[in-house]
């Protein structure tokens, strides 16, 4: 039986009381999943034995979000880390650690961070998540190109396995590939993710409506709306983020105590 939790687990943009948690639960295709919903139970503890669960409920995955789950854990204390874990039918996901920021005012000692981004799957492997779940990092800050809608290079170590993306299905199932790095994976559950994107997300060189291509507005605009509807399911964001249309938000401020402020 396949397992429902082969994309991982991942947490992002901490709060000094509260961060999201996030899982896809994989059932049937990556790119078209079956039209039910489906619901898995969540926990967020002090250890990673699970002894001391401090927050615990049930998620909806729903099939038109692609059965992804964003979990917005409240009532946590400030500058604190926590271990979380999935549960659906018989299957729990990987155990992911997290943090949350510290009380505003407060200037913790350090702030450790990595940032990321361009990650062309088929341009090599991720030594560079493998290095980074090993660090001590308090958080990872990603800066765009998550993945690659376009294929390049004649010195490849692996393949998309699919043309250019051009529809929902499409961008589903090219995020379900990265995210099957297990190098990526571990990069995930090792700390909390703040993220934005870059324009490979969508396609190369695109601003606002208007693609490197010149493609009819109302087209790109439909494929845009694809191509930020997966992001978002494939991400630790807040509701807040979830798009509307062919738009999305993800201008939004970060506070690590009064040691740091970050926008994304």
């Amino acid at each position: 039986q396949a397992d429902p939790f082969a994309l991982g687990v991942a947490s992002g943009d901490p709060w000094p009381d509260s961060v999201v948690i996030w899982t896809r639960l994989m059932l049937g295709d990556a790119g078209d999943p079956p039209k039910d919903r489906a619901t898995l139970r969540w926990e967020v503890a002090e250890d990673d034995g699970f002894h001391r669960i401090v927050r615990r409920g049930t998620a909806v995955a729903e099939p038109q979000w692609a059965h992804a789950v964003h979990v917005e854990v409240d009532g946590l204390q400030p500058g604190r880390w926590y271990s979380y874990r999935f549960h659906h039918g018989g299957a729990t996901s990987p155990v992911g650690r997290t943090r949350t920021a510290p009380a505003p005012g407060t200037i913790p000692p350090r702030l450790a961070l990595a940032f990321a981004s361009c990650q062309q799957y088929e341009q090599g492997y991720y030594a560079a998540h493998r290095h980074m779940a090993a660090e001590d990092l308090d958080l990872v800050l990603f800066l765009g190109d998550y993945i690659y809608e376009i294929s390049y290079g004649r010195e490849k170590v692996r393949a998309h396995e699919a043309g250019t993306p051009k529809t929902l299905a499409e961008y589903r199932r090219r995020y379900a590939l990265y995210k099957s790095d297990r190098d990526l994976q571990a990069a995930h559950a090792a700390c909390p993710w703040a993220v934005t994107w870059d324009d490979h997300e969508v396609a190369n060189d695109y601003a606002n409506d208007r693609s490197e291509t010149l493609t009819p507005r109302d087209e790109f605009l439909k494929l845009r709306a694809a191509a930020y509807q997966a992001f978002y399911e494939h991400m630790p964001l807040r509701a807040a983020q979830r798009p509307k249309g062919p738009d999305l938000q993800l201008y939004r401020p970060l506070a690590f105590g009064g040691l740091a402020s970050i926008l994304m």
